[in-house]
């Protein structure tokens, strides 16, 4: 019989797998290449491959890459929410019904991977600004309670590697 973890349980779960990709690697060094190994990726992979869903029910790598750009999109308002306002409320995302509502798939890489590159400039310059009162503000998101701006940096950076090791994976699955 399975066991059913409870929402806290599940919390600690995902940040634990999150922050295991990113280790001991500086998290700000992590967002300042991940425009460039999804760049390399689009570059070294013919875009019908990038549309290929090599496990059923699971994301194709151009999806991951839109998922990345709504993390971007996502991610980048939600550190100006709590930068800005006092402890904000912060709503999840249904990340599948964005993948799917956008049409990821039917896009170009290129473009996708364009987007992201455009925005992470943009975040990346106001995470570097950021100083350790900065990074002790929070806010409360719907599912996971609180959480820190200095909690949320070394998570994005992990979600980051954690996607791009998805992508690596995927792209050995079609042949």
């Amino acid at each position: 019989m399975a066991t059913v973890q409870n929402p806290q349980e599940a919390t600690a779960a995902y940040r634990k797998k999150v922050l295991g990709f990113l280790g001991d690697r500086d998290p700000l060094e992590v967002l300042g290449t991940t425009g460039g190994v999804l760049a390399g990726i689009v570059r070294d992979h013919a875009g019908k491959r990038l549309q290929t869903r090599p496990i059923v029910g699971k994301w194709t790598p151009c999806e991951v890459i839109g998922h990345l750009c709504d993390c971007e999109w996502v991610y980048g308002y939600r550190t100006r929410l709590i930068l800005c306002e006092e402890n904000p409320a912060m709503q999840v995302m249904d990340q599948d019904q964005w993948v799917v509502g956008q049409r990821y798939n039917e896009r170009d890489p290129r473009e996708l991977v364009e987007q992201f590159r455009a925005l992470r400039p943009h975040n990346l310059r106001l995470w570097q600004s950021l100083t350790p009162r900065d990074l002790a503000r929070a806010g409360q998101h719907s599912e996971r309670g609180p959480e820190s701006l200095g909690q949320l940096l070394p998570m994005l950076a992990g979600h980051d590697l954690l996607h791009l090791d998805q992508l690596k994976r995927l792209l050995m699955a079609i042949l």
